[in-house]
């Protein structure tokens, strides 16, 4: 009997972990896809996030799963702003794919937890153990040798300034994340959608209005991207976190940027210098190696500290 038990939870894990992976390499596929709608930044993101947001509530209606966010005023308003902070992130990184390419936006996103480990002596009162302040530094040693050598190519850009703003966007929805930990799961992720699309939509309605342009063509990616690059990779990112260990699903969460640089070499045709690469390696392995090696966030927030939806988490 014990061995059936035993047998059935591996087969679990075994599971969660496929799930996992899936919405990771889902969430690396984020630019890659936008790269294939013909519209700005902005219309981008307020289509990903209705879309994205009418999955999620269709996914948590049909669960029957209940709303706790009105019981919990505070922490329901710390969320309204971590999800305003995800639509504006977006906005910046989806400005910073077309501007710098998808490998460099989105490790200049991922510089985003670096800026949560230094914060968090602050902001959470946490240490800064050794093994975070070394994964820190090594984070910021990459972010110069990226910036360095984009000012060698193309000088200062708005791409750049882009890809920075949506770091800091980035961590301050992790931020608030944190402080909304009493509400969880889906529906924090549903609420979060739903607050980065209203977001948006102020954006695109004080900016432009809602009168742009939507080719049929661009149907297929644009319910890609909303439908399973959000919707369906959200769903298979918390069916499984919860039943993964939170070490696992921190270290394993940057396999999305890995995969991101991946997926933009093979079929975008996007290449790193040298240095960029070691710099790459810097900010990834500097922000993992000081999650793995540093004081353990709650698993609450490890969830959103990777989250791409995305980072994401992101991206």
């Amino acid at each position: 009997m014990r061995e059936k038990l035993q047998e059935e939870g591996g087969f679990n894990t075994n599971k969660s972990y496929l799930k996992y992976i899936s919405a990771l390499l889902i969430f690396g596929t984020n630019g890659i896809v936008a790269s294939f709608i013909p519209m700005g930044s902005m219309e981008i993101v307020f289509l990903r996030t209705l879309i994205g947001s009418a999955f999620l509530l269709a996914v948590f209606l049909i669960k029957r799963e209940k709303f706790q966010a009105f019981q919990k005023p505070g922490h329901f308003s710390y969320l309204m702003i971590s999800g305003a902070a995800l639509g504006a992130g977006w906005m910046f990184l989806y400005e910073g794919y077309r501007r710098l390419g998808v490998g460099p936006a989105t490790l200049e996103y991922y510089f985003g937890p670096v800026i949560v480990m230094a914060l968090a002596p602050l902001v959470f009162k946490e240490k800064l153990v050794p093994g975070k302040t070394a994964g820190i530094g090594a984070a910021v040693l990459g972010m110069a040798l990226l910036g360095e050598t984009a000012l060698r190519q193309g000088g200062f850009s708005w791409g750049m300034v882009c890809g920075g703003m949506a770091a800091v966007m980035y961590a301050v929805m992790v931020v608030f994340s944190k402080k909304a930990a009493g509400i969880g799961g889906l529906e924090n992720s549903l609420w979060q959608l739903a607050s980065a699309f209203v977001t948006v939509a102020a954006f695109l309605l004080i900016n432009r209005g809602f009168t742009f342009f939507f080719a049929p063509g661009n149907i297929l990616a644009v319910l890609l991207l909303g439908a399973v690059n959000t919707g369906v990779g959200c769903w298979l990112y918390f069916s499984a976190v919860e039943r993964l260990p939170v070490q696992s699903v921190a270290v394993c969460g940057y396999l999305e940027p890995l995969s991101a640089l991946v997926f933009s070499a093979a079929f975008l045709g996007e290449r790193l210098s040298p240095a960029q690469l070691f710099g790459a390696v810097l900010i990834l392995g500097g922000a993992a190696y000081g999650e793995a090696l540093g004081e353990r966030f709650p698993q609450s927030f490890l969830r959103f500290a990777h989250w791409n939806i995305h980072r994401t988490p992101g991206a």
